[in-house]
């Protein structure tokens, strides 16, 4: 059996939110289980006020109503606690790439938080899952674990799972092998430049992954509309999605 190989804590994380649109919903529930080099675990679990009402639809998905967060701290309050709990970590989840990670990385934004990713290494079970067998969480675990998932979408159960998940996977797959760049590198879906993967990159270029623009490089588009810089920083875009293209906007200027 191949166990997890860590060269630093490796935290597996899960959210429970107000919906599913990473630029304007809101973390609800936070549930981080971080796992050190030597297999010793520490949880931390916090329930947070969105400023905003939780849809019945989502509450018919996580349980969480308004009355159950609306004396919680909000993410401000609580955001250099887990800032700080996450320090020199690699993150997994469960569809964190495209869903978890974007969401906490906008959370940080908006309150002026920097939260840094260019150094960390993100695995997605659920890639591994989908590459390997192509089921749900709950099959996830029944078929790696052999157990039924009790208490689905409570965000520490969830999470919880994830990294039994995970190492079960690391037993079964030996090709995989067990240290978290291989992981990464595995479940890494495509090359791109912001969490919503607007921007992506090809041939080392950024490229727009989108409307009318869609395949045309981000500079040349830049220079012929700049205009179109202005609309994407008004528009509902995510805060993570206007600050890599204020970044390369930026970039241009300087190079003028």
């Amino acid at each position: 059996m191949c166990a997890l190989q860590l060269k630093r804590p490796l935290a597996f994380i899960d959210l429970e939110t107000t919906g599913t649109n990473v630029a304007s919903d809101r973390i609800i529930e936070i549930a981080i289980v971080k796992v050190f080099p030597d297999k010793s675990v520490q949880t931390k679990v916090k329930r947070i006020n969105p400023g905003m009402p939780i849809p019945p639809a989502s509450t018919a998905i996580h349980g969480i109503k308004d009355e159950d967060v609306a004396n919680e701290p909000t993410f401000k309050q609580l955001a250099n606690e887990l800032r700080q709990f996450l320090d020199n970590c690699d993150i997994a989840g469960y569809n964190s790439n495209r869903f978890d990670i974007p969401v906490l990385v906008e959370e940080f934004l908006r309150v002026e938080l920097d939260f840094e990713v260019a150094s960390r290494q993100f695995i997605d079970v659920q890639k591994i899952f989908h590459l390997m067998e192509k089921r749900t969480l709950g099959a996830a675990y029944k078929f790696y674990c052999e157990k039924e998932l009790t208490n689905a979408h409570s965000a520490e159960a969830d999470a919880s799972a994830t990294y039994e998940i995970l190492e079960a996977q690391l037993g079964r797959y030996e090709a995989l092998g067990s240290d978290v760049d291989a992981l990464a590198k595995f479940t890494k879906e495509d090359d791109y430049v912001d969490f919503a993967r607007r921007i992506v990159m090809q041939n080392g270029a950024e490229i727009f992954n989108f409307g009318k623009y869609k395949g045309r490089a981000v500079r040349d588009v830049l220079k012929i509309e700049p205009q179109y810089y202005d609309w994407m920083m008004k528009a509902d875009f995510p805060l993570n999605t206007k600050q890599k293209l204020t970044e390369i906007y930026h970039s241009m200027m300087l190079k003028k």
